[in-house]
């Protein structure tokens, strides 16, 4: 069937009043390249089956469904009716119709959460140190640590020598272990930029006593300055928080507008229908595995923070974290609230019923439909690296032409 249209305008505003809806983008993840606007969410059409009711879970939610002109609205739209999506609705003119209209396009994924960590840097000026100092810091065998802010098995792939994993939704919970000394200044890295300015600036705002830097640019930054990496270490930070991590974590929420429930509001919140809610257990894969909330999907922190159009399409919908130690939720929120999340942080539970069950993954898509970002893997051409910070570079410059995000810093 063909779906009623929604102007670019008429989207724009429901934006700018953070009415709830879902943009997505059909196409498959590799043809993103001509640009989905700042909250498109990308779910291609053939993979609705298997992603809608993961990420979209109330099916009276607004949906607006676009593509570049391939075809794929009536398709896609069909499909989410069979699954009971009751309010979908196709971008007029798709992706040209926004452009034609003369309105902003983000290129690449994510780019939501990278604008975002972008302005992050801009505002808080998060130190940061060239591949170049660093390397002449471990070549001296200086009092440093470099904690891996990315997922274990990015990390597993490559990594800066010497470095230890530390996921970044752990970070707070874990750098007092990997660095018990002040004196050790923290050099916090990813693969580009994002991450990396997210986890430095979240042990600065939680009061970390050391210095605590950026690897600016990350992996891409130290391949181009002709750096060796590292392959299939396995090193992994041990649970030790630093000083006052449960007190200072919380006072970073607050500062942020995070609103705290106990299980009693959690219920009330579920059973305002009108309203999507998403439920997260940002601990580790084991910690959840071991048991967990019933009705709270895994997503590891930092995670979470750089990929929300993949896990909370639905902009305008309300979020609650849980997590046992207090510390990765209330990091987390902190981020999403700044993001212009309504987030709520969930207190006790864990001494009730808990489900035992592994993390749910969606699974993959074909490899011919993969996007695969220029900062994975070790055979990327250095010009498409490059590419990628210069576009990381001018988001915030985007930002302010868009006119939409609603972000603030703390």
């Amino acid at each position: 069937m063909t779906p009623p249209n929604i102007t670019p305008s008429q989207f724009r505003t429901a934006i700018v009043l953070r009415d709830a809806l879902a943009l997505l983008d059909l196409r498959d993840a590799t043809d993103l390249a001509g640009g989905p606007s700042l909250f498109a969410a990308n779910i291609a059409a053939g993979r609705i089956a298997l992603e809608a009711e993961t990420r979209l879970p109330r099916k009276d939610v607004p949906i607006v469904v676009y593509d570049a002109g391939e075809g794929l609205v009536a398709e896609a739209a069909d499909r989410l009716a069979a699954l009971g999506y009751s309010n979908v609705r196709a971008l007029d003119g798709g992706l040209k119709g926004w452009k034609n209209a003369g309105f902003e396009l983000f290129q690449d994924v994510n780019s939501y959460a990278k604008a975002f960590g972008e302005l992050v840097e801009q505002r808080r000026h998060t130190p940061s140190l060239a591949a170049e100092e660093v390397a002449t810091l471990i070549a001296c065998k200086a009092n440093v640590r470099i904690l891996d802010v990315r997922r274990f098995d990015e990390y597993t792939t490559m990594n800066i020598p010497g470095s230890i994993s530390v996921p970044g939704g752990e970070l707070v919970l874990r750098a007092g272990e990997a660095a018990p000394d002040p004196d050790t200044t923290i050099i916090v890295n990813c693969a580009g930029r994002t991450r990396s300015i997210i986890g430095t600036q979240s042990l600065i705002n939680a009061g970390v006593a050391n210095k605590v830097v950026a690897l600016r640019n990350g992996t891409i930054g130290w391949t181009l300055a002709k750096q060796d990496l590292e392959h299939g270490a396995a090193r992994r930070g041990a649970i030790g928080a630093v000083g006052n991590a449960k007190a200072n974590a919380g006072d970073v929420a607050y500062r942020a507008g995070v609103r705290r429930v106990g299980m009693a509001e959690l219920a009330a919140l579920a059973a305002q229908t009108n309203r999507t809610l998403y439920r997260f257990d940002v601990r580790d894969a084991e910690e959840y595995a071991a048991g967990h909330l019933p009705g709270f999907r895994h997503y590891p922190g930092g995670q979470l923070v750089q990929e929300t159009d993949m896990a909370a399409p639905v902009r305008g919908a309300r979020i609650v974290l849980s997590d046992d130690k207090g510390v990765r939720a209330d990091m987390t929120a902190s981020w999403l609230a700044q993001m212009g999340w309504e987030v709520y942080v969930l207190e006790g539970g864990y001494d009730g019923a808990l489900e035992v069950s592994p993390p749910l993954v969606l699974p993959k898509p074909d490899p011919a439909h993969r996007y695969r970002r220029p900062y994975e893997g070790t055979e990327v051409a250095e010009r498409a690296m490059q590419a990628y910070l210069d576009w990381e570079y001018g988001l915030v410059d985007q930002l302010r032409r868009d006119g939409m995000h609603g972000f603030y810093v703390i």
